[in-house]
């Protein structure tokens, strides 16, 4: 093993062209890079080697040229932002950590996607270098669309965002859903670079090297295209050089690589994607590219500068109230609620083209410069919500709770990434009414329940909401609310608290025979139904599961034990994994009397109608709530 070097200072003159010294240093970082990649996931026994050298020149040049990066203090807020979009290419990405000097050799070549590891197979925030988890493709450069938004737009600093983006992902609308909303704002902070390396995971990619369909479809999208030679440090210098510069223009460098560079043995051969060399292959491959070494790096500093807004949860906010018996549609007072929290000048606001109907147009009249429009673009709607909270913003993005399913993978990865994001869901359910099922979202409660980190909330009238909304801007994770499209009557005070993971309780007793727990449109129904109910005698409880995630498990095993664990669950959702599901396991261990429950949910396709047609249709009206109280008595 050579002795470790000196560092390198990268301050070598951007812009200034490349000399034979500064040639020779590409040239050795790009084949320790190599070098480093392989030996990591030969050692594993599994990850993207080819995928990671294909793509070392253009890092090495990064690296040494044009990151401006303090390694030591990675949440500075003039860090530029590199984001491996191709997440699979994680050798590379570590091997750039051990050439900085902030991952040792030892952990890179030994703890490589072991147990408990930081080097995992894709790289996530656990390493606090790496802003976003990418490992499904398509995903890294919308992220980067929200934190180039606040660059731009919020922070006003003058940071770029570079990302490392596979040829295969091109193939995912999101990546043009990305490139398109970044040509609308003007992103020119943001870069993204192709490695076109030709082949894919079974085969040759759908555009294997046409560089100018490539080219075409880039600059059909509002970007600017610069189409390189992958290998040319020369090449790869002017192209990042002019990237830098954008102006008001997003760039994308499209990069002709050769798979498995640097490997004689397997360059642009087909098969061995995602394969670890074995042992002897690596063996040949590292001496070829003069053996492993100790290159260490400095990167260019950034320049000095702090966030435009900072984070105030002090700030006064006056939230919206509502008189007993008012009616008022959930989904409206959360828009009052949202445009209450633009006090709070870390709070930003995404929509997907329907703020009339979610109400966060509401948030924009009274505070436009942090209202960012991304149209009918769900995924980049969330994963802009991402991007803005990587850079410390609390960001609300809000459409129709359905179209939130077209995003649900950038949910789920915003789940691993760990990111504070808020998500509204406008027109839940059946309850919807003459829109039809098209438009009803009875699977929302299922999905985000199964998120990592997630919490779920429904509330019910709205003062309820309006102190959920303010909660959730203090809620870490990924916290959904849902909201309703009919107006409904008010049911609690405007100084009532609703803390995540509570409930309500009306009318508990110690004598009640069963009760009733529903949430959102549901609790009117259980309501109705109590009030039945008690008129003939029955003494019954409802219980407004406003908190489906986290449950509040306590209110419910003193229900089970008070009624002798008889249980009336409504909701307006399908029966899969919604509120009773939450009720179910949150008792599956409680020591109660063995539960009898009786679980009202859709179970058929609803069709058009109105909201008290289909309620009724779906067996989850208040007649049906009683109706089953009384099955569950007579039992």
């Amino acid at each position: 093993m050579p002795s470790i070097e000196a560092p390198v200072s990268s301050g070598i003159g951007e812009g200034a062209a490349l000399s034979e010294e500064h040639l020779d240093r590409v040239r050795r970082l790009a084949a320790q890079l190599r070098v480093d990649s392989i030996r990591c996931s030969t050692q594993a026994g599994s990850g993207h080697p080819t995928s990671s050298l294909s793509a070392a020149d253009l890092m090495a040049v990064l690296l040494l040229r044009h990151l401006r990066y303090d390694w030591e203090q990675p949440h500075l807020a003039g860090n530029d932002h590199l984001i491996f979009s191709k997440g699979h290419a994680s050798p590379l990405l570590y091997s750039m950590f051990r050439a900085v000097g902030v991952v040792s050799e030892d952990e890179l070549i030994h703890t490589y996607r072991q147990l408990g590891a930081r080097l995992q197979g894709h790289p996530t925030p656990v390493l606090p270098w790496v802003d976003v988890a990418t490992g499904s493709l398509g995903q890294g450069l919308p992220d980067a669309v929200g934190v180039c938004l606040a660059g731009r737009y919020l922070d006003k600093l003058p940071y770029h965002v570079w990302v490392l983006c596979g040829d295969s992902e091109t193939a995912e609308g999101s990546i043009w859903e990305a490139l398109d909303k970044a040509s609308y704002y003007k992103l020119g902070n943001l870069t993204a670079i192709v490695d076109v390396n030709r082949l894919g995971q079974r085969g040759p990619t759908e555009l294997e090297w046409d560089l100018d369909r490539y080219a075409a479809r880039v600059q059909a999208f509002g970007a600017r295209p610069l189409v390189i030679d992958g290998h040319d440090p020369v090449a790869i210098d002017q192209a990042l050089a002019e990237a830098r510069d954008g102006g008001e223009q997003p760039t994308v460098v499209l990069a002709r690589t050769i798979k498995a560079k640097g490997v004689p043995e397997l360059e642009d051969k087909n098969g061995w994607h995602g394969k670890a060399l074995p042992p002897d292959m690596a063996a040949r491959a590292i001496a070829a590219l003069g053996g492993p070494s100790d290159l260490l790096i400095t990167t260019a500093c950034p320049p000095p500068g702090a966030p435009a807004i900072t984070a105030d949860p002090t700030a006064p906010i006056t939230l919206p109230t509502y008189g007993p018996g008012e009616k008022i549609a959930t989904r409206v007072a959360f828009g009052a609620a949202l445009a209450a929290l633009a006090a709070r000048p870390e709070v930003v606001v995404v929509d997907g083209e329907v703020g009339n109907s979610t109400h966060a147009e509401e948030f924009q009249k009274v505070c436009p410069e942090r209202y960012f429009e991304v149209f009918i673009a769900e995924q980049q709607l969330v994963a802009t919500a991402v991007g803005l909270a990587v850079r410390g913003y609390v960001p609300f993005a809000s459409t129709f709770a359905v179209f939130f399913s077209r995003a649900y993978d950038f949910i789920r990865m915003a789940g691993i990434s760990q990111v504070n994001i808020r998500l509204v869901g406008s027109h839940a359910g059946s309850e919807i009414g003459e829109d039809g099922p098209s438009q009803m979202a009875l699977e929302d409660l299922a999905a985000l329940r199964a998120v990592h980190g997630s919490v779920v909330l429904y509330p019910a009238d709205g003062p309820s909401t309006a102190q959920l909304v303010a909660e959730m801007a203090d809620t870490d994770g990924i916290v959904y609310l849902r909201t309703t499209r009919g107006a409904y009557p008010v049911i609690y005070p405007p100084d009532e608290t609703f803390p995540v993971g509570g409930s309500k309780v009306h009318r508990a007793g110690p004598h009640d025979q069963v009760a009733l727990i529903g949430a959102g449109v549901t609790l009117h129904e259980c309501l109705t139904a109590a009030e039945e109910l008690r008129s003939s005698g029955v003494a019954v409880r409802v219980i407004d599961a406003y908190s489906v995630k986290p449950i509040d498990r306590d209110a419910l095993v003193q229900a089970c034990r008070v009624t002798d664990s008889r249980l009336v669950v409504a909701e307006d959702h399908y029966p899969q994994g919604g509120i009773a599901s939450a009720v179910l396991e949150a008792l599956a261990d409680a020591s109660v009397p063995v539960l009898k429950v009786a679980h009202l949910a859709v179970r058929g396709l609803p069709t058009s109608g109105t909201p008290a047609q289909l309620l009724d249709a779906a067996g989850i009206s208040a007649a049906h709530i009683v109706d089953a109280a009384r099955r569950l008595l007579a039992a």
